[in-house]
């Protein structure tokens, strides 16, 4: 097994001082908002190996089936299919949704055929995978996570009264679930810049006025002053998890993460269409056929334990597999053996990993069919290949 040294991402949303503080590190002044635990290409994570310190994609590469064993090959390609993070929020992340399998495969040949560079910024699709993910509460956590039902969204908007809100309330009233959503939503990202910079001012002092539900959105309109994005975002489910808590997010989902510290994992992709609170390219046609239109109450996870101490977040995913373990000191040994690869993140504590303490915000990479053994007390992560 080895030791991750992990890239951290400084976007502009991050926290200055959440990952710092897990670390137990100096904070740096400037945003650490995620911390990258895996081989994506983008920012791999560093393994010494034979004295020398190399990126795990390309210790992967050099032997997947010793690394990842036959079966995690065999069904995914000779690459770690998921991404582990710890991700920290100050400030809203984008609006945004994923594409199935099935899209983001057609969508990726597709720009690969009309030869659109993979850094272009129009470029929509960057690989030809799903980006199913997963986002667990370490401290409480605010986000936004598929459609509310219409009728309440309908409310929501006619309590501001904001005369060009008007339309979009009759909408959401007028006709069935999925095309009041699907008008409403086309009309919002279809609608003059200057006119729904105005409609965002107006709506975001009503919100700042009346508070309780409304106050998370005059906070987004905060951030992204005039965005069509605010709008578009009080369309969705406003959600507060608890440390523990987790939210699963499946294709055409739309949602946002707006503050707080969590674990997050993805299927490895970077396929991303954006539909707001960004300055980034906003493909609406393309968008608009990948969202899922319909209304959802976001089902708030909590793990279920097993006798062996170990608490599953079950998803419907093949690429990976989120649990933890939550020991006090003292407690017996865990065995972690496991045919697939595994990352081991330690967010409390300092158990011990086949002899090695892990202290908060650590992680070790376990390749498949690896003798592993947990002891000690702490908080452990544990990533893995769903089996």
């Amino acid at each position: 097994m080895d030791r991750l040294t992990a890239t951290v991402r400084p976007y502009a949303w991050g926290s200055t001082t959440a990952i710092p503080e897990l670390l137990g590190v100096p904070p740096t002044g400037e945003p650490q908002a995620e911390l990258w635990l895996g081989a994506h290409p983008g920012a791999p994570s560093r393994v010494t190996r034979a004295g020398a310190e190399r990126a795990l994609d390309e210790v992967i590469a050099a032997g997947p089936e010793r690394e990842l064993g036959a079966a995690t090959v065999e069904r995914f390609g000779p690459r770690l299919p998921f991404l582990l993070k710890l991700l920290a929020a100050a400030r809203p992340l984008s609006l945004q949704v994923h594409p199935d399998n099935a899209q983001a495969r057609a969508g990726f040949e597709r720009e690969e055929r009309a030869g659109v560079p993979l850094a272009a910024p129009h470029r929509t699709y960057k690989d030809p995978h799903h980006k199913p993910e997963l986002l667990c509460a370490l401290t409480p956590f605010e986000g936004l996570c598929g459609f509310r039902a219409p009728g309440r969204t309908a409310e929501l908007l006619a309590a501001l009264e904001v005369d060009s809100l008007k339309p979009y309330a009759d909408l959401l009233h007028a006709h069935p679930e999925d095309a009041a959503l699907r008008e409403v939503l086309t009309a919002v990202l279809s609608a003059d810049r200057e006119e729904m910079a105005s409609t965002v001012a107006e709506a975001a002092a009503a919100c700042e006025r009346l508070g309780g539900a409304h106050a998370p959105y005059a906070a987004l309109a905060h951030h992204y002053p005039g965005d069509p994005g605010v709008v578009a975002a009080m369309l969705l489910n406003h959600v507060r998890l608890q440390p523990g808590e987790a939210l699963y997010l499946g294709a055409g989902v739309p949602h946002a993460y707006l503050q707080g510290l969590g674990v997050e994992i993805m299927a490895n992709s970077d396929n991303v269409l954006r539909c707001g609170l960004t300055p980034k390219h906003i493909d609406v046609p393309e968008l608009l056929r990948i969202v899922r239109f319909e209304a959802t109450d976001p089902a708030v996870l909590r793990p279920e334990a097993t006798a062996g101490g170990e608490e599953i977040y079950e998803t419907p995913v093949e690429e990976f597999r989120l649990s933890r373990y939550v020991r006090p000191e003292g407690a017996a040994p865990a065995d972690l053996t496991a045919a697939v690869p595994q990352i081991l993140l330690t967010t409390a504590g300092a158990p011990e990993v086949g002899g090695l303490p892990l202290a908060p915000g650590q992680a070790l990479f376990v390749p498949a069919g690896e003798v592993v053994e947990l002891r000690g007390g702490g908080t452990l992560f544990r990533a893995a290949v769903a089996g």
